[in-house]
């Protein structure tokens, strides 16, 4: 590879790298022929993946996978345990050339819940399923543990490996143990247990491994107080017990279960002009998520979302070579698969998998976005802009916003500002700053009409473009205001909104129209965000052309006032006097040994005038 087609083949990675989200996840690296050669996982994606690209990295290896890469994808997960049976899952798969190879015993542990007249629960790295019911793997042993030590403690199933028979209890076969007389067991092998006790306490567990912890919590709930009406109060406080027992209880991971076999998950993300969607494909084999990908389909003639999935469906399964029985899907679909069941599920592992697609699927699609707005950052204000005119039904797009502020102490120094913001970005060379000169005392209202007066009046005088709309830093009154000046008196045709804040002083609503309306804007969202930000700076603006104002106001002395006495002599003096009320005091030779006979003179002869 010569030197050009390497710059080529690094900036199209760091491309990548910086539009990764920070969160949670798998990445995958993949040579010149697309296979796979490294598999890792983080808790924070695109910090880690960053990290293979600084110019600091100094070790061999890392550098010699580095000039291997050719292109990178990655999976989203909730947690980084999640991420890391993953990481295994794929590792096994794909044995990438520059990961340790995991050994195929060195797995996960689960936790098996036998299939025996009386089922026993431990863990265990061998998985069998003729054997019982296995629920995991689990990435964190202590949480395995955990859920072990609460089952026990709550359910005290068997622990013993007799294999106990009906017919071997009728005729007394066995005898109590140790867990017996140490109250771990209550001993169903000489029926102390009944045997329907035994099962119900089993599926009581069984509900725990799957992480139904809360449907275990109301049903034990609801007993406490059917015992207690019934005056079964020792009945009554062993499900008391239980039910605080399971209180702090901490849930297994919800992704990865050996109880799904082979499926394929499906699920589509429209963007926000719906001229694309995108499609995120999750396999899941033994337990295990094995391949995920989103891919981007275009619509040529306004397709729907389940003409898309129909489509991507059969492609998709047609390139992975997929023969799952079983397809989960958001939403019913008009057509079948030969030899397969579309899912749509409600609750459950399988409707985590649903959501983890989802996901995906807007994670692809946010970074999308986000890449080829880098590449042209116009298409990121063309597209605020446009949400602003829909959201605010204006006649066109607003380019130039204009924004006003007051700021004053008790009336004192009383100043304005006004921003001016193009193409959504903070256009200073248009900035201005206002001397209130008309109004006497705090009005903050008729301070923004003389300013809004000044500055569309001279604008109309100048022949200056006028702003597509003007945002006031308030709410109804400001606007009202501002309303009268701008169409009342100057006849002008220029939209007005307002920027309200709640009792904390935090912005929380969009007004506009007369009378006033709220807009529905979210205030998670990329443009309330430029809203807020337009409006801390212009309240930044006012309030530092105050303070400067102010600052040279209380710099003033009576010093200044005197004929002939220039700024070097006034720095003479409080270098040596300290304050205006030491000069005042000070005897006309003292003054002279500090500026001279002349000035001291002057000095004391306005001082001492009487």
């Amino acid at each position: 590879m010569n030197k050009e087609d390497n710059l080529k083949r690094l900036s199209y990675l760091k491309s990548i790298v910086s539009s990764l989200p920070e969160k949670p996840g798998t990445y995958q690296f993949y040579d010149s022929e697309h296979t796979i050669i490294y598999v890792g996982k983080a808790k924070n994606l695109k910090n880690r993946v960053s990290s293979y690209f600084h110019k600091e990295v100094d070790r061999f290896k890392t550098k010699v996978l580095v000039s291997k890469i050719h292109d990178i994808t990655y999976t989203v997960v909730n947690t980084e345990e999640d991420a890391l049976l993953i990481e295994n899952q794929l590792i096994k798969q794909y044995k990438p050339k520059y990961n340790v190879l995991l050994k195929d015993g060195k797995t996960y542990p689960s936790i098996c819940v036998t299939n025996e007249y009386f089922p026993r629960i431990f863990k265990t790295r061998t998985i069998n399923k003729h054997y019982g019911t296995f629920y995991g793997p689990y990435s964190h042993i202590g949480s395995m543990n955990a859920i072990l030590e609460i089952i026990k403690k709550v359910y005290k199933p068997r622990t013993c490996r007799y294999p106990i028979t009906k017919e071997g209890i009728e005729q007394g076969k066995y005898k109590p143990c140790l867990e017996y007389h140490i109250h771990n067991c209550d001993a169903p092998c000489i029926n102390k247990q009944s045997y329907e006790d035994y099962q119900e306490a089993i599926k009581q567990a069984r509900e725990i491994l799957k992480g139904n912890t809360r449907n275990v919590q109301q049903m034990l709930r609801l007993k406490m107080q059917k015992y207690a009406e019934e005056l079964k109060f020792e009945d009554a406080e062993l499900s008391k017990q239980r039910y605080l027992a399971l209180e702090n209880f901490a849930a297994k991971s919800e992704i990865v279960n050996y109880t799904i076999t082979d499926i394929d998950v499906f699920t589509i993300v429209d963007d926000d002009t719906r001229k694309n969607a995108f499609v995120n494909y999750i396999h899941v084999k033994n337990g295990a998520i094995n391949q995920s990908f989103t891919y981007e389909y275009k619509r040529k003639l306004d397709e729907t979302d389940e003409e898309l999935l129909n489509v991507a469906i059969l492609e998709i399964r047609e390139r992975f070579k997929s023969t799952a029985k079983e397809i989960i899907v958001p939403f019913e679909l008009d057509f079948r698969i030969k030899d397969a069941e579309f899912v749509i599920p409600k609750r459950g592992d399988k409707w985590h998998l649903l959501e983890l697609s989802e996901m995906n699927a807007k994670q692809y699609k946010f970074d999308r976005l986000k890449q080829s707005e880098k590449l042209n950052p116009q298409q990121k204000q063309t597209r605020l802009m446009r949400e602003l005119q829909e959201k605010l039904k204006l006649p066109k797009l607003p380019y130039q916003i204009e924004c006003f502020d007051n700021s004053n102490i008790s009336g004192s120094d009383a100043v304005a500002g006004c921003i001016v913001y193009k193409g959504m970005k903070p256009s200073k060379k248009d900035y201005r700053k206002y001397n209130i000169k008309t109004v006497v005392g705090p009005d903050d209202y008729a301070s923004m009409q003389e300013v809004v007066r000044r500055r569309y009046t001279r604008m109309q005088e100048e022949g200056s473009p006028l702003p597509d709309l003007i945002i006031t830093d308030g709410g109804k009154g400001q606007m009202e205001v501002v309303r009268e000046v701008i169409e009342d008196e100057l006849h002008l045709k220029i939209p007005i909104a307002g920027l309200a804040k709640d009792d904390k002083h935090r912005t929380n609503e969009l007004l506009f129209g007369f009378p006033q309306q709220v807009v529905a804007l979210n205030v998670k969202s990329e443009l309330f965000r430029v809203l807020t930000q337009i409006q801390d700076e212009v309240h930044r603006y006012a309030i530092s052309f105050h303070r400067s104002k102010r600052s040279k106001h209380q710099l003033h002395s009576e010093l200044d006032d005197i004929k002939g006495i220039g700024p070097k002599t006034k720095d003479m003096l409080l270098k040596k006097l300290k304050s205006v009320n030491n000069i005042k005091e000070a005897d006309i030779q003292s003054l002279t040994n500090i500026i001279g006979a002349s000035k001291a003179s002057i000095i004391y002869n306005y001082f001492h005038a009487e």
